[in-house]
């Protein structure tokens, strides 16, 4: 069974060659793919690795996670299985710095995805959903609107 590694902090100038010539003296069973831009077509500073099993993936991280590839250190690991046709789920499956410190603040996904839609559909005109805090952060950008108010005060 073939494993799937993120490759993370890729140069933006960077082509599939680039990253392939890296980790060739690692296996010839290594394949790479540099994720690009539609529009520009410039790597969109990931990519991934496919190498053969869990054995070779562990070794490949332990070897090139902090390697300096043009003059940035590469981020290597494991990467999220994807489920089809949500494009925001790896982001919900990394736990953010909000939820990490022990509050489970529950997903709004539907809500979310019809504000887009919404702003979206006015024409550049913005809602008034999109001006307002969201009800989840309030309490803590409260906090920080204190915090910035002393610290201006002090200055």
């Amino acid at each position: 069974m073939s494993i799937r590694l993120y490759v993370g902090n890729l140069p933006k100038e960077l082509e599939r060659q680039e990253l392939e010539a890296v980790f060739a003296d690692f296996d010839e069973g290594v394949s790479t793919k540099v994720i690009t831009d539609r529009r520009t077509g410039k790597c969109r500073g990931f990519g991934f690795v496919t190498v053969k099993n869990d054995e070779q993936a562990d070794q490949l991280i332990e070897k090139f996670n902090g390697y300096m590839f043009k003059d940035s250190p590469l981020k290597i690991e494991k990467a999220l299985p994807r489920s089809k046709g949500k494009s925001d789920e790896a982001a919900e499956q990394a736990p953010s710095p909000a939820n990490a410190g022990g509050s489970s603040a529950p997903s709004n996904r539907r809500n979310n995805s019809n504000k887009n839609k919404s702003r979206r559909s006015s024409g550049g005109s913005t809602d008034s959903d999109a001006v307002q805090p969201d009800p989840r952060w309030a309490q803590d950008l409260e906090k920080l609107k204190q915090l910035l108010a002393a610290q201006t005060a002090n200055s």
